[in-house]
């Protein structure tokens, strides 16, 4: 149009010469004439043009490929998984299918080497989607791709989810059976996976130790691991400095590509142990800075690193971790131990698959834990921390007076400690976790212990201590006192234990020694005066005690309302009886017991229609050294039991008496069918009166017993009938 145009301007010039009078007239009309209708058509068609020349896109891109193929990591011992995803796949009752594991274990791999060839499966659409937290936006395409999609057999491959998509919002429909669609998704998270209603949830583990060999000799080559004879067998300890993690195996390898003498494997491996390899930092560590950035919250975070107090490699006990979060106020959502422990729980479950160590010099840690140290470190270094461990090293003698104003937590446990200098404690004013426990070496605490008022948690298990303070008493915020396994313990003043009324976690064992001094001595008496004592302390919550040695103790223990119904775990060893919320039960030398009456028992039950169990929650029992203890049939009441152990039980004839159902007539057996939730019996140094067991076919069902014990033994059980016995032979496992 233009070109058309310009010519028109063109003969513009001879055009005009043509006219006259003012411009009024033509010498030529007819030419004239028809310059302009010309002219005036131009002009309309250059109007209509510009008027429909308002464009979104000036070309339309060129349709995508139905299958794309890209460049990818050849697998290493994949194929199993793939297999179980591809089983899902083709199962038309699995709609949604969950990928979860560690960061750098393979996931997004796995997805990528799910071929789908959307011809020979039926499948009109693949789509293949990352998903990084905080970019999922509802767009109003959504109901453009739900119009799409509606209508045909999808697959979608959502990769790398950190938090629950709802697929209405992005325009997917649901997968189902009807539909023949799927969805599947990668994530670190198996409660995810629960959030996003997979019906299939399959974990991607990490590499077994051939196969991480595999993998990390394909990435190193050859050429380097045959450079020098030494260098293959440190390249193993290298692999197994990364623990089966792929993402780890294949950085580090092709790190260590070009390294061909023992000084540079040597070398990678002292940086690994401190985790600071430069590759490591640049590629492996800020996955795992992301995965911890993405915790859910500041809580789990603070959970998190509490860990890295423990050497590596430790096996941290749960139950203590949570009691120590719990007395250092992270577990802020409850006030009793029992459950602030399900939290703890389900924080102890959600860290798995997380890990990080890079925020711990922020949050002010200290940590020299399994450090070979002699003495303890400059106090300088240390005295801005918040937590500190120095546990599991070889201090005999601390000296030093630190000023510690910010200090939480310190972990002093498994040294070779003698003596706290007296002023140790005597400037951290904020302290609430103090671990002390393992070191058997320590006989006296610093009296200066005494100035640690904000103290909620103190561990001495496992010491030497031969006797507390009564200057303890102004430790008012004591929330737990460990004093198990401490063999030497000879006085603990009266009124101490009492007096710390916001005790929730108490626990005293294996005294050995029977010299106590007389006066002012709760350990004297029997125990009476001790459990006096606990009968003041009303938020106990996790007791275990000394041996009671009368039937007046048990009575007394038994009597009080607040150990049956508020303890959560007994552990009395040599005589016990508990309570409604027990877990475990402990019975321990009691040589002289030779029945436990369900009279008794029973009579801790309320009058009323409706029977529960006093031992509803109770779901372990054990007895040993019980000598005269001829049956358990009190076991009747215990409907949830899952462990039953018998160790140098000489007497024991039958575990339940039938003939003692009919013996107490107000006693009412609500569980006809016993021990339908036992998993394991074990009968050690085994009692060879006990000729029947009291299982039938009907108590293998749902759960798998292993039963430990004796061949000779196991032959000369009585079973109603032959079918019984060959049901529980496969669960026989010989203990020698």
């Amino acid at each position: 149009m233009i070109t058309e145009a310009e010519k028109l301007v063109a003969n513009g010039p001879q055009q005009m010469n043509n006219l006259c009078l003012g411009g009024f007239a033509s010498k030529n009309c007819l030419s004239s004439y028809k310059f302009g209708k010309k002219v005036a058509k131009m002009l309309q068609a250059i109007n209509d043009l510009i008027s429909k020349g308002v464009f979104d896109k000036v070309a339309e891109s060129q349709p995508a490929a139905s299958v794309v193929v890209r460049p990818e990591e050849r697998p290493i011992a994949l194929q199993p998984t793939i297999e179980k995803v591809w089983n899902c796949i083709v199962d038309k009752d699995v709609g949604i299918i969950g990928l979860y594991g560690l960061g750098g274990v393979g996931k997004t791999t796995l997805l990528t080497q799910i071929k789908f060839c959307t011809t020979a499966n039926g499948l009109d659409v693949v789509i293949w989607a990352l998903l990084n937290p905080g970019r999922i936006s509802v767009e109003e395409k959504a109901v453009d791709i739900y119009g799409v999609l509606r209508i045909k057999r999808f697959v979608v491959l959502l990769d790398d989810l950190w938090e629950r998509v709802d697929l209405n919002q992005v325009g997917i429909p649901k997968p189902s059976q009807d539909n023949g669609s799927k969805l599947i998704f990668t994530t670190r998270y198996l409660e995810l996976c629960g959030e996003m209603e997979a019906r299939e949830k399959i974990k991607v583990e990490c590499l077994e130790p051939k196969d991480a060999w595999k993998l990390f000799q394909d990435k190193v080559g050859d050429e380097t691991l045959n450079s020098h004879p030494n260098i293959r067998k440190l390249a193993k300890q290298v692999v197994e400095r990364c623990g089966g993690l792929p993402l780890a195996l294949i950085t580090i390898g092709r790190a260590m590509a070009c390294k061909t003498t023992p000084g540079d494997w040597k070398y990678a491996i002292e940086m690994l142990k401190r985790c600071s390899l430069p590759k490591m930092e640049n590629e492996v560590f800020p996955l795992l800075k992301f995965s911890y950035d993405n915790l859910p919250n500041v809580t789990m975070k603070c959970c998190l690193l509490y860990c890295c107090l423990y050497p590596e490699d430790y096996c941290i006990p749960k139950k203590r971790l949570v009691e120590y979060w719990f007395c250092e106020g992270m577990l802020n959502e409850f006030d009793r131990i029992s459950e602030a422990q399900m939290q703890g729980d389900y924080i102890i479950s959600s860290l798995l698959n997380a890990l990080c160590e890079l925020e711990a010099k922020e949050n002010k840690f200290f940590v020299k834990a399994g450090a070979q140290l002699f003495e303890e470190p400059d106090i300088k270094i240390w005295e801005c921390a918040k937590r500190m461990s120095v546990m599991k090293n070889n201090i005999e003698v601390i000296i030093e007076t630190p000023k510690c104003p910010n200090l939480h937590s310190l972990f002093l446990s498994e040294n070779k400690l003698k003596v706290i200098n007296y002023g140790f404690f005597q400037f951290i004013p904020h302290l609430t976790v103090l671990n002390l426990s393992n070191s058997s070496a320590l006989q006296v605490l610093p009296r200066g212990i005494s100035q640690l008022i904000s103290l909620e948690c103190l561990d001495l298990s496992h010491t030497a201590i031969r006797e507390l303070a009564i200057e303890l008493k102004s430790l008012t915020k004591l929330k737990m006192l460990d004093l198990s396994c401490i063999p030497y313990l000879r006085r603990i003043p009266r009124n101490l234990i009492s007096s710390f009324s916001r005790l929730q976690i108490f626990r005293i064992t294996s005294l050995t020694s029977e010299d106590y001094p007389e006066e002012d001595n709760v350990l004297n008496g029997g125990n009476e005066n001790l459990i006096e004592e606990l009968k003041s302390l009303q938020h106990l919550n996790t007791l275990s005690m000394l041996p009671l040695t009368s039937m007046f103790a048990l009575e007394r223990s038994l009597s009080f309302n607040l150990f049956r119904c508020c303890t959560q775990e007994f552990r009395l060893s040599g005589f016990k009886e508990s309570k409604c919320c027990l877990q475990t039960l402990n019975l321990r030398n009691c040589e002289n017991v030779e029945e436990i009456k369900m009279e008794k028992l029973h009579t801790w039950v309320s009058p009323g229609t409706s029977y529960t169990s006093p031992f509803y929650t109770l779901t372990s029992v054990s007895f040993q050294d019980c000598h005269k203890l001829t049956d358990v049939t009190w076991l009747i009441l215990v409907p949830n039991l899952r462990y039953l152990g018998l160790v140098q039980c000489v007497k024991i004839e039958e575990i339940l008496s039938q003939g003692k159902f009919g013996e107490v007539a107000d006693v009412r057996i609500p569980y006809p069918i016993p021990f339908l939730k036992l998993e394991k019996l074990v009968l050690c140094s085994i009692c060879p009166e006990l000729k029947k067991l009291p299982l039938n076919s009907d108590s293998a069902k749902g759960n798998r017993i292993t039963i430990d014990g004796n061949e000779d033994w196991w032959a000369e059980i009585e079973w109603e009938n032959e079918a019984t016995r060959q049901t529980f032979s496969p669960f026989f496992r010989s203990y020698s």
